[in-house]
């Protein structure tokens, strides 16, 4: 529940349900009766932190534990921030409306780098300073994980330590082992050096950065008993993994308002830009009957009539037509839609195609990534034209009329024919469906592009590559338009500025930290939205800190350059990307995982595809 004192300003601001509490299935626990209060932070809105699974999955797993308890905290938008401000109302969490500052734990998710400042600005809402060599007491302690911390060198000196991987079992041994030594009142830094033991957390102030005279880094020396590399945590078996059966159902629509279900993590495929497949190695299954089982308890606990099976490639999921098989019967009974996002047009069959026919339609998304054969070999999609037409085809036989196609310009090796063939492609999707016999009488067809930029990504083989700067990147949409002819094709563009700022932070290093600092006390947040990015101030905080920002996105790397990362360890080797890298720029393409073992180095990790490759070679 919101503090009292708030109540009279909440009809000041725009949708005040973001800021209220008390929505179905969330769960309010007697502060006086746990052990350990952990504040899960989204640092964006409410409506897109409560799209966010892994919020939902850490939520449950914490408060299915008898000595602790989890709050949900969002960053207030600029109207209600102002109103805290100016009246002395300090971050709170949802669920009680207690300060953020007397949690134990507060856990930021980071799943972009253009939300860094808002971690600053939800740390300095709290009454929090935003360093933490300035936070001098055993908690709250500062903790981030999600995608960007295999990198999160840039927010070093932010955070007092960040967790790699998989987050179930690491959160709980985390908090058993903090709940341990605030009983015993330890202090800050003895916790700390307690806590990088364990696998998979990483504490910055536990290492020093060294720098050569050209800027690059120099050597990474772990002390006080830190290990040298970190070691990412992986969760083996994900039917024994906790998930959760309930959902907090939101007062608002979110941006994603449906329910979400995991059906794997990781991915077989190895496309060279893609972090998220690199980084969650080895693909690891959830079997089909527990998947069903969540489905249904999560819908008849929330009242979603909409289910997302999530994962980096759907269909590439084994047990996704006997799920189906099982599954879409009660779904249409009981008018649930199933959605299947991040599918691939080399493998969506006319059976799933019919099965799917069954429910509600929403439209299908495919990747091609690049527009024309060669670069698509480079970055490893492994899907041919034909492939996509095809799928297409059976798409508008079966009654579909909006198709959406994701791509990225600025890739390694691109040549102006390359974003010609992104229009053509689409194209050849329009005239595809006016050639298909049965396309739906009476309806036109709706082709969209998403263009996004190429960013260069940690632990992928293109971490070496430079990235287009921003007017190369706003010629190539420009001569992309050029290029589109028909009306029946849409495109929407991401802003080149903002893929420039990602880049930075992407592969930043500590020297960062001024940069991020300065730019928030300037004004910087929500800076993944263009109508707050400042980016002028930006520009200037870079300058003011003596900073070359092209340093970390315009230049190419040697191979055997330290990255500022090289401390962390996903699995995958810099062996095994440097590989990759060249295979990419001699046009050749690897296998997936399933086809051919590639010794990316992911089977130490052990689960999944890697064991059941070592299992049949025995």
């Amino acid at each position: 529940m919101y503090p009292e004192k708030l109540e009279k300003f909440l009809m000041k601001v725009q949708k005040p349900g973001r800021y209220t509490g008390g929505e179905l299935n969330s769960i309010v626990k007697d502060k006086g009766s746990v052990g350990i209060s952990y504040a899960f932070c989204f640092p964006d809105t409410y409506e897109i932190g409560m799209s966010h699974l892994g919020m939902k999955i850490i939520y449950g797993l914490v408060n299915s534990r008898e000595d602790a308890r989890c709050e949900r905290v969002f960053a207030p938008d600029v109207d209600m921030e102002e109103i805290m401000r100016e009246n002395g109302i300090e971050l709170y969490a949802l669920e009680s409306g207690e300060p953020v500052k007397d949690f134990d734990i507060i856990g930021f998710t980071m799943q972009y780098e253009l939300s860094y400042t808002n971690l600053l600005n939800m740390l300095d809402l709290a009454g929090l300073p935003v360093r933490s060599a300035d936070r001098h007491a055993l908690t709250p302690i500062v903790v981030a994980g999600g995608t960007c911390v295999c990198n999160f060198e840039p927010m070093a000196d932010f955070v007092d330590l960040t967790l790699l991987g998989d987050g179930e079992e690491v959160t709980m041994e985390l908090i058993d082992l903090l709940k341990e030594y605030k009983a015993k009142g330890a202090g800050k830094e003895e916790f700390l050096r307690a806590a990088s033991r364990i696998p998979g957390v990483y504490v910055p102030s536990l290492y020093d950065v060294s720098y050569n005279g050209d800027g690059t880094v120099k050597a990474i020396e772990p002390k006080d008993g830190a290990p040298e590399k970190v070691v990412k945590r992986n969760v083996a078996d994900l039917d024994k993994m906790y998930s959760p059966e309930s959902f907090v159902v939101p007062f608002l629509e979110t941006v994603f308002d449906r329910t979400t279900v995991e059906i794997f993590r990781g991915c077989i495929r190895g496309c060279r830009f893609c972090q998220a497949g690199f980084i969650n190695r080895p693909l690891r299954e959830k079997s089909p009957a527990e998947v069903e089982r969540q489905c249904r308890a999560i819908c008849n606990a929330t009242g979603y009539d909409e289910i997302s099976l999530c994962s980096l490639s759907t269909s590439d999921y084994r047990g996704l037509e006997e799920l189906l098989t099982s599954m879409l019967p009660w779904a249409n009974e009981n008018q649930i839609n199933v959605a299947l996002p991040s599918l691939r047009a080399d493998n969506f069959p006319k059976e799933l195609m019919e099965q799917l026919n069954t429910v509600r339609r929403s439209g299908l998304t495919f990747a091609p990534e690049a527009g024309t054969q060669r670069l698509r070999d480079v970055i490893n999609k492994n899907i041919t034209e034909k492939e996509v037409l095809s799928t297409c085809a059976q798409a508008f036989e079966g009654g579909w009329t909006a198709v959406k196609l994701y791509f990225m310009i600025g890739l390694p090796t691109e040549t102006p024919e390359d974003i010609a063939g992104i229009a053509a492609l689409a194209q050849a999707v329009v005239e595809e469906y006016y050639h298909c016999d049965n396309k739906p009488k009476g309806k036109g067809v709706n082709v969209s592009i998403s263009l996004a930029s190429f960013v260069p990504k940690p632990f992928t083989p293109f971490q070496w590559e430079a990235q287009d700067r921003p007017e190369t990147l706003i010629e190539k949409q420009a001569f992309l338009m050029e290029n589109v002819k028909s009306r029946k094709i849409t495109v929407s563009r991401h802003v080149p500025r903002t893929s420039f700022l990602e880049g930075v932070f992407a592969r930043g290093d500590r020297r960062l930290c001024d940069v991020i600092e300065t730019a928030w006390r300037n004004g910087c947040k929500f800076d993944s939205w263009e109508e707050h990015l400042k980016f002028d101030t930006w520009m200037q905080s870079f300058e003011k800190c003596g900073i070359d920002p092209y340093f970390y996105t315009a230049r190419k790397r040697d191979f055997d350059e330290i990255l500022p990362y090289d401390h962390m360890d996903f699995g995958v080797t810099k062996e095994f990307l440097k590989r990759e890298n060249k295979r990419a720029h001699d046009g050749l393409t690897t296998p997936s995982c399933r086809e051919k073992c590639s010794g990316c180095g992911a089977a130490k990790l052990n689960g999944g595809v890697c064991n059941e490759l070592r299992q049949a070679m025995v």
